[in-house]
């Protein structure tokens, strides 16, 4: 099964190259964010042409989630437990029913800038719902996944200029603990796992060149329980993507699992 998070900097702008790449990586399951629309605007019948069952949690012109599974889905929920209280469209979460059956859970982290301030406190007091949501999906002992755009990046080595980041919300060391406290409750992070080193990225800025100077950072990640990394084949990014016509600033990041 192939399972890809992307953030496609909304639905509406970037549909066709967004339908381009479902029919050349052909995915099993896509969890997708800033869909920026309303759950009513999202264009449901070009997914579900291709076979593809569609969940959303949208937002009016900001955030929103979805899914996008070849393969049935059961026990849909959506916002991330916590805060009855929150209203932005950043979590989302299925059953996926394949040989066996794998928890999926689509989320877009706050960014958190300006920092420090309110959305950054934001962006710290959402992390904490979501180690308890993780600490719940260690308990089940089953496969589960946890994928999305992070808006965190996890070392220096997942920037080409670490500099440039360390008073930003995804670079500061606040943002990077939460995340390791996350990742040390057991979970891998399965690009890492297939890919060490420097010089990986799954982001750059529309701004300054950002592309063409490979200046980029990596903030999309899936992280796997140990039921669901036992059962990882390979994890990549689709970096090349991000040079065609109208493309979002992220590009696909998948897994190949053996479920």
């Amino acid at each position: 099964m192939k399972i890809a998070t992307f953030n496609i900097n909304g639905i509406k702008a970037r549909v066709q190259a967004l339908l381009d790449w479902l029919d050349e990586a052909a995915p099993d399951v896509v969890l997708l964010q800033e869909i920026k629309t309303v759950d009513e605007g999202f264009p449901r019948d070009l997914f579900e042409d291709r076979g593809y069952h569609v969940e959303t949690h949208g937002q009016k012109g900001f955030n929103g989630v979805a899914i996008l599974s070849k393969l049935p889905l059961e026990d849909v929920t959506r916002g991330l437990p916590g805060d009855d209280t929150d209203e932005q469209a950043r979590w989302i979460e299925a059953t996926v029913i394949g040989k066996r059956a794998l928890r999926v859970c689509g989320l877009y982290l706050p960014n958190g800038n300006p920092a420090p301030g309110p959305k950054y406190d934001y962006k710290l007091a959402w992390m904490e719902r979501m180690q308890a949501r993780a600490q719940a999906l260690m308990t089940a002992e089953e496969p589960a996944l946890m994928a999305g755009d992070y808006n965190v990046i996890p070392q220096d080595e997942d920037a080409a200029r670490p500099e440039a980041w360390r008073n930003d919300a995804l670079g500061m060391p606040a943002s990077r603990e939460a995340f390791r406290r996350i990742l040390n409750m057991g979970f891998t992070e399965a690009f890492r796992v297939r890919n060490p080193g420097p010089g990986h990225y799954s982001f750059w800025d529309y701004q300054a060149g950002a592309w063409n100077r490979n200046d980029g950072i990596r903030i999309d990640h899936l992280l796997l329980t140990p039921q669901a990394a036992d059962l990882l084949v390979d994890c990549q990014i689709d970096r090349d993507i991000r040079g065609r016509d109208k493309p979002s600033d992220h590009v696909p990041v998948w897994v190949e699992m053996d479920i």
